[in-house]
């Protein structure tokens, strides 16, 4: 896992309408970058929903937020349509940006061991370095958690 205090490294990855985004074009705000395993799965959806529902707060503090999974951009397509998300989902079917912020690792599920992406969560400041790590995050919880520490 990557640690506070430590550049925020580079992506280039496409968003659902396969647009690049890169890391560097938001330098000067806040950035809630979070990591999750699927799209439209139940986890997933109540952190995306809970996110969309805080998006005017992240907004007005000078943040913005964007998700990352493996996901494809059709697949991102349908999940933002489907629950109106306001901000970015990135698609790195690669693993480039999952396994360079270091979230692809070994997963228990009922006993089966396989690899997957650990919900984490960086929150990125102005100039790109990392603030904080929230590593195992609850998916309902993390959107609030979020905002909590915007307001510290």
């Amino acid at each position: 896992m990557l640690e506070a205090g430590t550049k925020a490294p580079s992506f280039s990855l496409p968003d659902s309408s396969g647009n690049i985004h890169t890391l560097e074009e938001f330098s000067g705000k806040r950035v809630i970058l979070y990591f999750y395993p699927k799209d439209n799965t139940a986890g997933c959806t109540k952190q995306a929903c809970g996110f969309a529902n805080l998006n005017p707060q992240f907004t007005e503090k000078g943040a913005v937020v964007i998700g990352i999974s493996k996901d494809s951009t059709a697949s991102h397509k349908r999940f933002e349509e489907k629950y109106e998300l306001p901000f970015l989902l990135l698609s790195d079917t690669e693993l480039t940006a999952i396994k360079a912020y270091d979230v692809w690792q070994e997963k228990k599920n009922y006993g089966k061991v396989s690899m997957g992406v650990v919900r984490t969560t960086y929150l990125i400041d102005e100039n790109g370095i990392i603030e904080k790590v929230f590593k195992k995050v609850k998916a309902a919880d993390n959107p609030q958690q979020m905002l909590d520490e915007l307001n510290k």
